[in-house]
């Protein structure tokens, strides 16, 4: 999920993106990057958690909406339905790009979860003045408020601004914000490790949303069953 780890001669090991939608998103993050971050600590991040739990539970209802069969996930055909509807100014291409990095398990549906990351990856793409379609908007500014704070959350773990988050990164991010005690150590590498998927090293984008779902209590139906 994080990329291919290349490694040139004595230089560190850097994420190589595996798709032309992977590589758009790392080049749209650092350019995001360079703006900067509102977000001063890993404690101003958790106490935001109850209001981006109430935002992101807002895409419920857009999922439902746009599950038309009603069969817990959202195929090919229903996805460009929902950007039609929402006035998401995408290819159907990109459609289909977007479609298949979000279906984790490749199992042709995006789940509630898939859903939420998906919708932020387009929320990043679609802001950035690089974009083909930076005018289009998701009509929905308060789930779109929600997507720029979980951005911003990941400008400030990321604090090289090279669009992926190191475990020294989380360390660091965390000792900022426990400084002195012994546990801090510990809490970043358990957060470092449910965010890095792949087990490279390295956390981009897509793998944070995914790890931050988790973090605030998202979902899916079929996570509640297997409990």
């Amino acid at each position: 999920m994080g990329g291919i780890l290349t490694k040139r001669d004595d230089s560190p090991l850097t994420s190589v993106p595996t798709t032309k939608l992977e590589a758009k998103i790392l080049e749209t993050m650092r350019r995001r990057e360079s703006e900067g971050t509102s977000m001063k600590s890993f404690n101003t991040i958790i106490l935001k958690f109850p209001k981006i739990d109430t935002g992101l539970r807002k895409c419920k209802a857009i999922f439902e909406q746009f599950d038309e069969d009603k069969s817990g996930s959202i195929d090919p055909k229903e996805l460009n339905h929902c950007f039609r509807k929402l006035e998401i100014d995408f290819t159907d291409e990109e459609i289909n790009d977007i479609f298949e990095e979000c279906d984790i398990n490749k199992d042709m549906g995006i789940a509630f979860k898939e859903f939420i990351v998906l919708l932020c990856l387009v929320h990043l793409l679609k802001k950035d003045p690089a974009s083909a379609h930076p005018s289009s908007r998701m009509e929905i500014p308060d789930l779109e408020a929600t997507f720029e704070t979980l951005v911003d959350s990941f400008v400030f773990l990321d604090k090289n601004k090279d669009g992926y988050v190191s475990r020294s990164e989380m360390v660091r991010a965390i000792n900022e914000t426990t400084s002195g005690e012994r546990s801090s150590g510990r809490i970043a590498m358990k957060r470092f490790e449910e965010m890095d998927w792949d087990k490279n090293g390295m956390v981009n984008f897509k793998e944070f949303l995914f790890a931050f779902t988790k973090w605030v209590g998202i979902e899916d139906e079929e996570d509640i069953a297997v409990e």
